[in-house]
């Protein structure tokens, strides 16, 4: 067998998948030799086998032997479409209740002669669309419309899940250097403190790093060492990385995060959380953990209509967990993904037992509109709640411009879609209760504490990482209008009446007195206020935060 197969194939499934792309391959290019146009193999994504998988060229001497092998692969065909994915992990699944996820594999079954054909003529046309194509796949309108009409050709259903790696082309990263590297600079801030915003000299120090040594490829390697997917829910491309515990009776576990925040910002919590022996933990304390990309952000589509905010993307959560199989779970969320977790909660089906928030939202409705007519605190506060009012006051007062502007004019934040630097200080500015910019982001980018306020486990590489996947995947502004659908204060009482847990990081915008917790959640299950964190907990103390998860969960195993 060539060894253009071998070297590459780890299981029959694998094989067949990489016989079956040949062959298709061979035929496309047969079509674009018919037709007369020059072949694109060097440029042109392959719109079917996976987006960003470039096409090789494949020269006539496999002509006869792939002719042959199409009988074979309609026998192996045959066989697979018999034989269920397996989930991470590799052990076969016991019972309904455990996900059976699609492999890139199993999603080539159910050829016919006449399909690889009409596959083979969909490559060949769908590649005219777009030759820009990476991240395993593309978005823009014409492509997926491409990818629809195969995918209706092939009997792929809209409910399948597809396997996702991350391939950043290297022209893209080249051209993101030279942007950085061509900013204009404005002046130099007329105060000698961050009240003006990010500091000259930081964001320059940090563009310096970024467009000289900083190294995306490892951030694309540690996302490609993990299980990630795809699966379309309610018209929109959802993105997702799903780890399965090795332990029994693990709990499973959907986690949100926010903004300016990723998938990246959860990445230290999943050993700890699927592996709790590992980590001090106990083995009744495992999850299984899905941690998806919120709509727009991210490797999940942008969409194209409006009404994606909190409500719809907490049904679609429920939808993917029922999709993986989970028949009872837990949620997790902090900042907007409180949010999405609040929403979860008030809709309070059966299969959710519960949730856990590292950003709670509590306010009482008359501290609100205290608040909101800039009183001084109410008489009558203990110390804690006059504390948070404190906090409150200079939260809303000092600290919010960034989110009045994404949630009433997102659309004119151009300049995050041209400029990388400029991106970088936007998101760099997001505050917390230590200062704006947050105090442990500052110390990460800086590689020294500020203000006696540590970066923790946070890394340059770390928040550079995620600002880059925001550029790259061109999110700036597709995840600002999450805030302009963002129809609830996520800061006022949550009047959740599901189990609840929450834990009260002190570097966080305020610190929720448990009286207002209590509340705000009816059934408060578990109250903690910790001594270190700030508002990106997983990020600044993974071993801290998933402490806390397992902690909080513990009861409603």
């Amino acid at each position: 067998m060539s060894n253009r197969l071998q070297k590459t194939a780890t299981s029959d499934q694998e094989l067949f998948y990489q016989m079956t792309e040949l062959y298709a391959h061979w035929v496309a290019n047969q079509s674009w030799l018919m037709f007369g146009f020059p072949q694109p193999w060097k440029t042109c994504p392959n719109p079917y086998f996976g987006i960003g998988r470039y096409v090789r060229p494949i020269d006539s001497s496999f002509l006869l032997w792939l002719n042959r092998g199409l009988s074979v692969l309609l026998k192996m065909n045959t066989r697979f479409m018999q034989t269920p994915a397996t989930p991470q992990g590799g052990e076969q699944a016991a019972d309904a209740d455990v996900p059976r996820e699609t492999t890139r594999a199993s999603i080539t079954l159910g050829f016919t002669r006449r399909r690889f054909c009409s596959v083979a003529a969909a490559t060949v046309s769908t590649a005219l669309l777009d030759t820009r194509s990476f991240c395993s796949r593309d978005r823009d309108k014409d492509m997926n419309d491409g990818i629809a009409e195969i995918a209706q050709e092939t009997g792929r259903k809209k409910s399948d899940i597809r396997s996702f790696n991350v391939n950043v082309p290297e022209a893209e990263l080249i051209e993101l250097r030279r942007r950085i590297n061509s900013t204009r600079w404005p002046d130099r801030e007329t105060v000698t403190d961050e009240s003006q915003g990010v500091p000259l000299a930081t964001i320059q120090e940090l563009a310096h790093y970024w467009g000289t040594d900083y190294d995306w490829r490892k951030c694309e390697a540690k996302l490609n060492a993990l299980p990630q997917f795809i699966t379309e829910i309610d018209g929109l491309d959802i993105h997702f990385i799903h780890v399965r515990s090795k332990h029994e009776n693990a709990l499973p576990l959907i986690v949100t995060h926010g903004w300016p925040g990723s998938v990246i910002e959860q990445l230290k919590i999943i050993d700890p959380l699927t592996n709790p022996t590992a980590h001090g933990g106990s083995a009744s304390d495992a999850f299984h953990l899905v941690i998806p990309s919120l709509p727009g952000f991210g490797f999940s589509a942008r969409p194209t209509t409006s009404g994606w905010g909190p409500e719809r993307t907490a049904s679609a959560w429920f939808v993917l967990m029922k999709r993986l199989g989970y028949a009872k779970f837990v949620a997790q969320g902090g900042d907007l993904g409180a949010g999405v977790c609040t929403e979860m909660a008030k809709h309070a089906p059966p299969e959710l037992l519960g949730i856990h928030t590292n950003f709670p939202g509590t306010i009482p409705s008359d501290i609100a509109r205290a608040l909101q007519c800039g009183d001084p605190a109410p008489s009558g506060l203990s110390a804690d709640e006059r504390r948070a009012y404190e906090q409150l006051t200079n939260l809303f007062t000092k600290k919010r411009a960034y989110a009045q502007m994404m949630a009433t004019r997102p659309q004119t934040l151009y300049g995050l879609a041209d400029s990388p630097v400029g991106l970088a200080a936007w998101l760099f500015d997001h505050g917390d209760g230590y200062g704006q910019p947050a105090a442990p982001i500052t110390s990460a980018v800086l590689g020294r504490t500020i203000n006696g306020h540590s970066a923790g486990d946070l890394t340059r590489d770390d928040v550079l990482d995620d600002f880059t996947l925001y550029w790259l995947t061109n999110t700036a502004i597709s995840s600002a209008r999450f805030y302009w659908e963002l129809h609830l204060n996520l800061y006022n009482a949550a009047n959740v009446s599901i189990p609840s847990a929450v834990s009260v990081f002190p570097g966080e915008n305020y610190q929720a007195p448990r009286s207002w917790t209590e509340r705000a959640y009816h059934k408060l299950i578990y109250y903690n206020q910790v001594d270190r964190g700030g508002h990106y907990a997983a990020w600044e103390q993974p071993k801290l935060f998933s402490e806390e998860v397992r902690a909080g969960c513990r009861s409603l195993r």
